[in-house]
């Protein structure tokens, strides 16, 4: 469960609530008994019972997050004025919000870039100027495969950029390290997208928005 900063921002540091925070939790709502602060015994026992729920700390405000098919968790962040992150998620990481972003605040006052502060995990691809990244999705094959070269890629949709992106993860390829492929521009602002069994579709976000299917050209 990915949970917001709600524009916060000193929260995503804080123990004691769950803003800002990757959360993991059993289906029934339970706390794995091996998540990383599950045995923490840093804070009060009131905070610590919040501090067992948390997978990661210092997210901004991830609204897509998906898993690769090596198991890996990528999530795609908002970034303040600029810095819009991909991350791969890892157990008990702090991805440096408020303390560090490649962007900076509203008001203009720069906030010290990720490079500052090797304690933090850095993003893989950051965007200034921004994507505002909605939802992302991993395209597989299926029966249909209408789009064999974006095989094992992360489609993002993109709110501000009316655009989907497709970017290459790690290690795939010909390519050595995570990186933007392709941007296609879609007109109007795009709200999600959705890659399952080879096909590809999305969501306009806009009065009368459209679902749509995309096709090979």
């Amino acid at each position: 469960i990915s949970s917001g900063d709600r524009q916060k921002q000193d929260p995503a540091q804080d123990m004691s609530v769950n803003l800002g925070k990757i959360i993991r939790l059993n289906p029934d709502g339970s706390v794995p008994a091996d998540n990383p602060f599950a045995g923490s015994k840093t804070n009060t026992s009131a905070n610590n019972d919040i501090a067992k729920q948390f997978w990661t700390l210092g997210n901004r405000n991830v609204l897509g997050m998906t898993f690769d098919d090596k198991g890996r968790l990528w999530a795609n962040e908002m970034g303040p004025r600029g810095g819009d992150e991909l991350n791969l998620i890892e157990s008990g990481n702090n991805y440096g919000w408020p303390i560090v972003s490649n962007g900076r605040n509203y008001s203009g006052i720069d906030i010290p870039d990720h490079e500052t502060r090797a304690d933090f995990t850095a993003p893989k691809i950051t965007w200034t100027p921004v994507i505002s990244p909605s939802s992302m999705s991993i395209y597989s094959s299926g029966n249909n495969n209408d789009f064999p070269a974006w095989q094992g890629n992360a489609l993002i949709s993109g709110l501000s950029s009316k655009a989907l992106i497709v970017v290459n993860l790690e290690g795939n390829n010909q390519f050595t390290k995570t990186i933007e492929r392709y941007r296609y521009d879609m007109g109007t602002r795009m709200r999600s997208v959705l890659a399952v069994e080879g096909q590809v579709w999305m969501l306009e976000d806009e009065d009368s928005g459209k679902l749509l299917q995309l096709v090979p050209n």
